[in-house]
């Protein structure tokens, strides 16, 4: 059975905005919202980071089905995790059995400006998100954790307020550290599409995999989630324009890496043409040549994928894909 979700773009929307688009998403059949947390945009001008937890409660209050989460938050630097797992089990409280949480190592755009702290190497940042794990699943199921972490301590702390059911917990990441430790611990792994086909098919799930058999664990209690960046409009010229607005996401690793303020992003996003820029987009104007696109992600076992659009006008996007893209993907996952 396919979960098919959608992206609100936090860094591109202000709250009440995406609010009332999270709203329609549920109303044209979408299963999920998830919502990334940033305290910086990718881009200064026209950029917006609303605070994930309040706007997910906010959109729990105005639906009924879908379920809802972060897709990614840093749960060691800005957050403490113990705050982390104190809002989730306020939110899981809230809206029983529609809530999960996706966490990831972050990025020194939004943790440097936030707190000021040195950014750390990848195995630093990997440990801590591992603590980060092991800390919040306690506290969920547990009272009165004293914790004695390399990075984070507890002393006889209690979340009083833990839902009934577990909270689903997913780890996002783009090697196969975070994705090991997703098959070791989590309910499911996230990534974004995009990229080469072998990074998924010959190190991500691959390691997903080694982990869950180094812990034991059957590989269908773990889902596979995968945000795919769509451009989706019958105007072909519209739907390539659009991926400008996320031209950062095709800047190289070496061309991002340790980029700390959104001016200057924008500034290296902006410099990329257009082809470029939709370089890490799904762009179509006809469903068939689209799903076309979208299936070889299901052949590799992907079974929730979250559709990310880079356009302005959202409430077209919902519509079309809702209208003309979802019922076709429900019947191949039937």
């Amino acid at each position: 059975m396919l979960t098919l979700g959608y992206k609100a773009s936090a860094e591109q929307f202000g709250p009440r905005e995406l609010l009332d688009f999270a709203v329609v998403a549920e109303e044209v059949g979408f299963d999920s919202v998830v919502v990334s947390d940033h305290f910086q945009p990718w881009r200064h001008h026209s950029g917006h980071s609303p605070f994930s937890f309040a706007w997910l409660a906010a959109v729990g209050e105005r639906t009924s089905r879908v379920k809802l989460g972060t897709s990614v938050v840093t749960p060691t630097f800005r957050y403490h995790p113990s705050i982390v797992a104190q809002a989730m089990g306020t939110l899981g409280v809230l809206f029983p059995n529609r809530v999960l949480l996706g966490v990831g190592t972050g990025e020194s755009l939004n943790e440097v400006p936030s707190i000021g702290v040195k950014w750390p190497a990848f195995k630093e940042r990997f440990g801590r998100l591992k603590e980060a794990v092991t800390l919040m699943e306690r506290l969920w199921s547990e009272d009165r954790v004293t914790f004695e972490g390399e990075y984070y301590r507890t002393e006889k702390a209690t979340v009083y307020d833990k839902p009934e059911q577990p909270i689903p917990l997913y780890i996002a990441g783009s090697g196969p550290s975070a994705a090991r430790l997703a098959g070791r611990v989590a309910s499911g792994f996230i990534c974004t599409s995009g990229k080469a086909p072998a990074l998924y098919s010959e190190t991500l799930i691959p390691a997903v995999k080694e982990g869950a058999s180094k812990a034991g664990r059957d590989m269908n209690d773990i889902e596979l989630m995968i945000e795919m960046k769509v451009s989706y409009d019958h105007d072909h010229e519209r739907a390539m324009a659009d991926t400008k607005h996320w031209a950062a996401l095709a800047l190289t690793p070496e061309q991002k890496a340790g980029v700390e303020d959104p001016i200057e992003m924008e500034r290296l996003a902006d410099s990329l043409p257009v082809d470029q820029a939709a370089s890490r987009w799904i762009v179509s104007t006809d469903p068939d040549e689209h799903i076309s696109h979208i299936k070889p992600y299901l052949d590799l076992g992907f079974t929730h994928l979250v559709f990310h659009a880079p356009g302005t006008d959202q409430e077209r996007f919902l519509r079309l894909y809702g209208e003309e893209v979802l019922p076709k993907l429900r019947e191949m996952g039937k």
